[in-house]
């Protein structure tokens, strides 16, 4: 008896402790079929996880001003960064850095800018997928940012731009959208990651089950990275009956940040 007790412990303790098998882009799901017998990707989406703050593995940090108390404070994660570690040259390293001390005044977010790809995909905000079989809108809640995936090449963007140019193709049930032209004017978290203007990303959407897509993006930047590096995290389809993209237009929020040193000052 006292055997048969052990193991039962022993096989308990392997289940917990042992880590999880990793999330994979393979998949047997079949998704329903939408225009054009494509996966059906429409709906409201949203990822849980703390890479707004830091896409690399990270504790618990203090708000960046003491006067903001556990409010301002960052939640631990675990990270979305295959590998961990962003491969910086050394010099961008720095720029990292240098970054994260400015955060307030520097995060593209504190300003309301465009969030950019891949950080509108995971900041804390639902976005939706409206899905036709010549092009796909996506809409997002931050900002009301917006991108169209061109599923038939539009040619050259008109510009470079924060959510870059979208290009999409399907790879069996994936989604894959390969997104270039971007400005250097946003950041992938709250840390201080950055990219320049010469940003390439490659993301795939898979279904993984009724309400659940895997995500992942492949980066590369040569003025930046020394190797393409990529993330993954699963979306969840908000099932609501409620759901809905509200309004979060944050230009207002952030007017005393950007223009708040043009004000006239007051005579006493």
């Amino acid at each position: 008896m006292r055997n048969v007790f052990t193991a039962l412990i022993v096989a308990t303790l392997a289940t917990i402790l042992l880590p999880a098998k990793p999330v994979t882009s393979q998949s047997t799901y079949k998704a329903p079929r939408a225009a054009g017998g494509r996966p059906n990707l429409n709906g409201i989406w949203q990822a849980f996880n703390e890479a707004n703050w830091d896409i690399e593995p990270h504790a618990a940090a203090p708000a960046p001003l003491a006067s903001l108390g556990a409010i301002g404070a960052t939640p631990p994660g675990m990270g979305v960064v295959e590998g961990d570690v962003i491969p910086y040259q050394p010099s961008a390293l720095e720029k990292k850095r240098a970054n994260y001390q400015n955060r307030m005044s520097l995060d593209p977010e504190a300003r309301c800018y465009l969030p950019g790809v891949p950080r509108a995909t995971y900041m804390p905000h639902p976005f939706q997928i409206v899905q036709s079989a010549s092009a796909i809108l996506f809409t997002y809640q931050y900002a009301s940012a917006v991108r169209t995936i061109f599923m038939e090449d539009p040619g050259p963007a008109p510009a470079d731009s924060w959510m870059g140019w979208s290009v999409g193709r399907w790879d069996g049930d994936t989604l894959v959208v390969d997104v270039t032209s971007f400005n250097d004017q946003t950041w992938f978290d709250r840390a201080g990651n950055f990219h320049s203007e010469a940003l390439h990303v490659v993301e795939r959407y898979t279904p993984t089950g009724p309400d659940h897509l895997l995500y992942e993006a492949t980066i590369e930047d040569p003025k930046v990275f020394t190797r393409p590096w990529k993330v993954s995290m699963p979306l969840y389809r908000r099932v609501e009956k409620t759901a809905r993209i509200m309004e979060f237009k944050c230009v207002e929020f952030a007017e005393e940040l950007i223009y708040g040193h043009l004000r006239k000052p007051t005579g006493k």
